[in-house]
């Protein structure tokens, strides 16, 4: 059963690729939404002046503004991508074949999640890259960084199967996907640290697993930080995912099974 199901994923994962690379123009277009950004915010910090900036508690902005731009995506592509897949499944009138296949509803959903965070994966890469010529230096500590980076996707999961739950049941308008592409980049320290935000939005940025992971990124790969110095980030983000996984999981199944008794699955 495995096997036929790593087969499963296997031929998915390939068509999902190919059809991608397919359209040429759309992934030049996408590899440029991933570079033109960081350039952006680039000349935005060296033109407001390095006296500005700091007074912002950033020392680097460009290092600060890289961190934050090869993670934040981690979020909103994983979270967008499982409600694409979803939403193209029902219009395509093909979700009940993977819903009822040995896979399962869950399997499905880990399959886009995995698709999304490859393609972010890429993202980030690059955006890392990028970092380089415009002066970032990196002082990683590999083993709070994996862990970090690991806790967030694990949270992600967790809003992504709330968010691939609402697909299923309002079938437009997913207000989960249009937070976490959004306004994380505004609110969550992706482009500036939230100590400037208002007392009452800051309190919403706490709430935001990418907020405290973001903070743990920084320290681990700009600032060498210890994964014993990372600890109070590490375990802020397993209270997250010991909430949110299991959040997810429940809505996910419900409206799964929801959506089959009203007979509106496939509807779009």
């Amino acid at each position: 059963m495995e096997g036929v199901i790593s087969r499963l994923y296997s031929f998915l994962y390939i068509r999902g690729f190919k059809v991608w690379i397919t359209y040429r123009t759309q992934v030049v277009l996408t590899i440029l939404s991933w570079i033109l950004p960081v350039f952006t915010y680039y000349f935005t910090g060296t033109s407001l002046g390095s006296h500005l900036v700091q007074k912002t508690g950033v020392s680097n902005y460009t290092s600060f503004v890289v961190i934050g731009l090869a993670f934040q995506g981690y979020v909103s592509s994983i979270i967008t991508t499982i409600s694409q897949r979803i939403r193209n499944e029902q219009l395509y009138g093909t979700i009940e074949y993977y819903v009822i296949s040995r896979a399962g509803v869950l399997g499905f959903l880990f399959y886009s999640a995995i698709w999304g965070f490859t393609l972010n994966t890429i993202s980030g890469v690059i955006t890392l890259l990028i970092g380089l010529p415009l002066g970032v230096i990196y002082h990683i500590d590999v083993l709070g960084t994996v862990i970090i980076i690991a806790l967030l996707i694990l949270s992600t999961l967790g809003f992504s199967m709330i968010a691939g739950a609402i697909t299923m049941i309002i079938k437009q308008g997913n207000p989960i996907s249009f937070f976490f592409s959004t306004f994380t980049t505004l609110i969550s320290g992706t482009v500036f640290p939230i100590s400037v935000l208002p007392l009452a939005v800051k309190y919403i940025s706490y709430a935001i697993p990418l907020t405290w992971a973001l903070n743990g990124l920084r320290d681990s790969m700009l600032q060498g930080a210890s994964i014993f110095q990372l600890t109070p980030t590490i375990l802020i983000l397993v209270l997250f995912n010991a909430v949110l996984i299991p959040l997810g999981v429940f809505t996910y199944n419900y409206s799964f099974k929801l959506a089959r008794l009203k007979g509106t699955l496939s509807e779009y």
